[in-house]
């Protein structure tokens, strides 16, 4: 099985594994993963939900906790593979974010849930506050589901930085979460030529490698479940992908036991598009919330300061409570991101052994 290569940095296993928050993928999870030889993602959404003081001081909290799931995600890893975030460009603390994780010592950062215009500039700006050497610096990609927002990051990236994308997170419409598609575009799923759109994103950055002579890897993400779909993804020229529902079905999984249960017992009927606070659908598990949302505004009654555009006076529910209540076990009452194919988990599992099912291989110890 091929390695991983992003810049200098390598993983054994051509995998990663999706930042989920809230909660879900902190550093159990990711250490776990990059342990095995895979890209282990913790995603710094709310990330200190449960540390000492985060009713009052949130954002503290979070940078608090980036810095701590880091380190201990790495300790778990003992060496092996690499360990990284997901930062959402919808976060209120979005910039604070990616300079803790710098200063952490994440290998990847990966931003989504909007376009990271300036996280070139973010990364040099947390290197200058550290004095950390260009290539002990994390490798940044941006999650793009389109080739004109490929190109449109690619373009500016190239024009105001003179850099490139180390690599690139093709997120498809079947990823689970906040997605980057139209609703009538998700009700419409099978009529997609999606795997068209993978091969016009790879041909758009290839630009980018020959101009740059460098390479940009290209991790294929949504509805990857086994080893067919991995292979499919390489048949298109994908270098990697990204897996991220399978993992909350693992013993290591950071979310409450009742959080994995949901997981398995998950049918695909339950599985349905809900509009999200952020301003995107996303894809969750039906249950007594979301019918509730449904009928009704729920009121809030305290702001966690976590999304940039955000006013609680408007929004339908805090997704900030919504998926901490979910994550903490209460899952009937919280909000459960969940990938296209979540109906198909029917069974809880190690790290270790999900790794040999999708790779046929014994990872790294």
């Amino acid at each position: 099985m091929r390695e991983l290569v992003i810049g200098n940095k390598a993983a054994a296993l051509p995998i990663i594994q999706g930042g989920m928050g809230v909660g879900v993928s902190r550093s159990s999870l990711a250490g776990a993963v990059a342990k095995e030889g895979g890209v282990g993602i913790i995603s710094t959404a709310q990330i200190g939900y449960d540390e000492e003081g985060f009713d009052q001081d949130q954002a503290g909290c979070n940078l608090r906790a980036i810095e701590k799931h880091v380190k201990r995600a790495k300790e778990i890893a003992r060496g092996a593979g690499l360990v990284g975030v997901n930062v959402m460009v919808a976060l209120k603390h979005y910039r604070e974010h990616v300079k803790a994780a710098v200063k952490a010592g994440a290998d990847v950062i990966i931003c989504g849930a909007g376009l990271p215009v300036d996280l070139p500039e973010l990364i040099s700006q947390a290197a200058q506050e550290i004095g950390a050497l260009k290539e002990n610096l994390p490798r940044i990609a941006p999650i793009v589901s389109s080739e004109k927002a490929a190109r449109i990051m690619l373009k500016m990236w190239a024009k105001k930085y003179d850099r490139t994308a180390d690599f690139l997170v093709i997120e498809g419409p079947k990823a689970g979460g906040h997605l980057g598609f139209s609703k009538e575009q998700l009700d419409h799923i099978d009529s997609l030529d999606y795997d068209s759109e993978i091969r016009r994103i790879i041909a758009c950055k290839e630009e980018y490698e020959e101009r740059y002579n460098s390479t940009i890897p290209v991790i294929v993400a949504g509805g990857i479940y086994d080893r067919k779909d991995i292979d499919h993804a390489f048949s298109l020229g994908a270098d990697g992908v990204q897996i991220a529902s399978r993992f909350v079905a693992t013993w290591e999984c950071d979310a409450d036991d009742a959080y994995k249960r949901a997981y398995i017992n998950a049918r695909p009927e339950d599985i349905q598009i809900v509009k999200s606070p952020v301003g995107m659908p996303g894809r969750a598990i039906r249950n007594k919330f979301i019918e509730k949302v449904e009928e009704t505004k729920l009121p809030i009654k305290k702001c966690y300061n976590c999304l940039e555009k955000c006013n609680p006076k408007e929004v339908p529910y805090c997704i900030t409570k919504a998926l901490i209540d979910a994550v903490k076990g209460d899952v009937e009452n919280g909000l459960i991101f969940c990938g296209a194919n979540v109906g198909r988990i029917d069974r809880m599992m190690s790290v270790h052994e999900l790794m040999e099912e999708l790779f046929g291989c014994c990872g790294l110890h």
